[in-house]
């Protein structure tokens, strides 16, 4: 496998999951990307609406401004994570916004600590960013934990942040600013 096909991690101390691949997102991932965002767990912590299709994703990933960075976590060809850093512009030029998710089956496996490590290793390394920014539905313990681990704090309650299956749902902004 090429290091096309198989990039080595960004960061020198990254411990990836045995044949765990993480990689820019491809026109050719379509239909995979659309099978992870439609799993019900992933949906409900994330602002991704139902029914999402091939086409959708196939032309987000062509169209994409150049001011993001969009990355997927394949475990033996499957994907199983995705991941996008958005650099933001003009005074706040130093920040990104990050959101990612993980395939149900897969939670607590690692992957998410890996594609977490990549997306920061971007910003740190090679995009200079001093501050990284993400929301988080309250109720996705998970989540927070892996966050918290990675430096990001809570900086706010954001009450009825989104319509998520029929209520309203809080979310938590937090950020990791690099000293």
């Amino acid at each position: 496998m090429s290091e096309l096909e198989n990039p080595p991690p960004l960061a020198k101390d990254a411990a990836w999951a045995q044949n765990l691949v993480i990689r820019a997102r491809r026109p050719s991932d379509a239909e995979g990307i659309v099978t992870l965002h439609n799993l019900p767990g992933y949906r409900y912590g994330t602002l991704r609406i139902p029914h999402h299709t091939p086409d959708e994703i196939r032309k987000g990933i062509e169209n994409q401004p150049a001011n993001a960075t969009s990355l997927i976590a394949l475990l033996d060809g499957r994907i199983v994570g995705d991941t996008g850093l958005t650099r933001l512009s003009n005074r706040r030029v130093h920040v990104g916004s990050i959101g990612m998710g993980v395939h149900d089956a897969y939670i607590g496996k690692g992957i998410g600590r890996a594609l977490i490590g990549e997306v920061l290793a971007l910003a740190d390394n090679w995009f200079n960013l001093r501050r990284v920014e993400l929301t988080v539905y309250t109720d996705n313990e998970p989540a927070i934990r892996l966050y918290e681990k990675n430096g990001f704090v809570t900086e706010g309650l954001m009450k009825e942040f989104a319509f998520r299956d029929g209520s309203y749902v809080d979310a938590y902004c937090m950020a990791r600013i690099k000293t």
